[in-house]
């Protein structure tokens, strides 16, 4: 055991408040070093203070673009503004086939733009000793593009006529389309043709097809009882006819009553009758007549047979040399000069023992049954059909020439057109008002095609002006061939009409309402079948 060292002589006992002291204060350094990076960050949460003076060489933290791009002492706005105007200038230089200059002005856009991109990646504004250059050598290339006659005044005008030439081509394109479209819905399909082809062959090879005919004449007296339903389509498209009467008769609940009077020309007779000799339809009576055999249609009679006599129309219509191409080829279609679309117009010559007829369309079907149309109050009207003017394209403006004197002084501009289609015809009054009369006299004051241009609807407006009958819009419904319709209201609709050029048995036909029309074609039928139908 050491001995103990006599107290002078002992160490000195070490002091520890120096070390405590050392400790206290680097706690507070970290405690106010944490302090300083708490409001900091409270500082770049914090908005700016609109008061505080901007100065563009300090940085900041979480640059605000949007009060950036709107302070009037912005460098970025000023190189915004400058690209916008250079923009400009580029279409004009090209414009004027000066590419030297554009790809100046592309570039310097493209050297501004890399500016303001890099500031806004790095949060903070742009400042005037970064962008000066860039400022300046765009400066250079505007006052450049002034020199060049680039002005305001040049640039509009040149704008302007860059967009009146893509006017011009835009309506080229649409004339084009529309011309396609109208030779599309104009041709006949080689399946349909192939099908009268082979139905003539039919109707003069086969004995029995003939034999089937006379026995069902033997119901003449069907076809002229007016205590049935009658119904008339005036048509040269077998297929199209047969869907509407198959249509028709798989929806009434009395098919043994109606009777359906067909009209259709010399080419298409044979064929015709060999179809409905050969079908049966639910018992329904079916009469085919052709319109070469009414003595009653001659040029001294009926103005649109005199009209086609007329080398300026056959010029209008079938060459379309008479006005240099300013008429659209809509309007020149040789169909609205068919007797079988004028027909319509002479019902009670055509079927003069009845009292009333429904008229339909070859381009429709018939999804509910239709006698209730037969016991339809007129009201002493001679025309029954729904109204199209829920918009304001189908008044009588949209049809007529409100220029011309004569419609003027009869016609209200605003009077609500209406559509052929589904029409119910009270014979009787039509008689009694002679409506044909009415008809021959526009149709004859139209020759020069002043009063109006396209089709039978806009005489049959002016036929049938005060003697037409709104019906329910679920009778009708329209727009099937060229435009989207409601689904609710195809369900409702009792007659749906492929109004347009997309007929459902063209390739050009509306896809989603082909199945519409197409339930009511057998197509296991051996001559479809041979014709390629499917």
């Amino acid at each position: 055991m050491r001995p103990r060292r006599p107290v002078d002589f002992r160490r000195p006992g070490r002091r520890r408040f120096p070390n405590v002291l050392w400790w206290v204060l680097c706690g507070v350094a970290v405690l106010l070093f944490i302090f300083v990076l708490s409001k900091g960050s409270q500082i770049e949460s914090r908005p700016v203070i609109p008061q505080r003076p901007y100065r563009h060489d300090r940085i900041m933290e979480g640059l605000n673009i949007t009060e950036e791009m709107l302070s009037p002492d912005s460098v970025a706005r000023q190189l915004s503004d400058q690209i916008s105007l250079a923009k400009a200038f580029v279409v004009i230089a090209k414009e004027s086939n000066n590419l030297q200059f554009a790809w100046e002005l592309s570039a310097q856009i493209r050297n501004s733009q890399i500016l303001l991109s890099n500031a806004a990646i790095r949060r903070t504004p742009l400042t005037t000793s970064e962008s000066e250059t860039a400022i300046r050598d765009m400066a250079l290339l505007l006052y450049q593009a002034q020199q060049l006659h680039y002005d305001s005044a040049t640039m509009i005008m040149r704008l302007k006529a860059r967009i009146q030439a893509l006017e011009e081509q835009m309506s080229s394109v649409s004339e084009k389309s529309s011309k396609y479209g109208q030779i599309a819905a104009e041709e006949v399909p080689k399946s349909l043709y192939c099908l009268g082809v082979r139905l003539t062959t039919e109707w003069f090879g086969n004995v029995n097809i003939q034999r089937k005919l006379q026995e069902k004449k033997q119901l003449d007296m069907k076809l002229k009882d007016n205590n049935l339903y009658h119904f008339c389509v005036f048509s040269d498209n077998i297929l199209a006819t047969s869907v509407v009467v198959n249509s028709t008769a798989l929806n009434s609940n009395n098919p043994e009553m109606v009777v359906f009077h067909l009209v259709t020309d010399e080419i298409n007779y044979a064929p015709m009758k060999a179809w409905f000799a050969m079908n049966d339809f639910r018992g329904v009576t079916v009469e085919v007549q052709k319109f070469e055999d009414f003595n009653w249609l001659n040029a001294s009679y009926v103005p649109v047979l005199k009209q086609l006599q007329d080398s300026e129309t056959q010029s209008y219509y079938f060459s379309g040399n008479s006005d240099d191409g300013r008429t659209p080829i809509k309007f020149r279609n040789p169909k609205y000069l068919s007797m079988l679309n004028h027909l319509r117009f002479y019902i009670p010559e055509v079927f003069p023992a009845l009292k009333k007829v429904v008229f339909l369309d070859d381009d429709v079907v018939v999804q509910k049954d239709l006698s209730a149309l037969f016991s339809i109050d007129l009201n002493s009207n001679v025309n029954g059909a729904v109204e199209t003017c829920m918009e304001t394209f189908h008044r009588y403006h949209k049809y007529l020439n409100y220029s011309h004197p004569l419609i003027r002084a009869h016609f209200d501009p605003d009077a609500c057109g209406w559509a052929f289609g589904m029409n119910v015809f009270d014979l009787v009054e039509w008689r009694k008002r002679n409506v044909t009369g009415i008809y021959h006299y526009w149709q004859e004051r139209n020759v020069d095609r002043t009063l109006w241009k396209l089709g039978t609807l806009p005489p049959g407006l002016l036929t049938f002006y005060g003697l037409t009958e709104p019906l329910d819009s679920s009778w009708h419904v329209l727009g099937l061939g060229y435009t989207n319709v409601d689904p609710q209201v195809i369900e409702k609709g009792a007659v749906l009409h492929f109004n347009g050029n997309s007929k459902p048995w063209l390739k050009i036909g509306i896809e989603k309402y082909k199945p519409l029309w197409e339930k009511y074609v057998d197509y296991s039928h051996y001559l479809l079948q041979q014709c390629n139908f499917h």
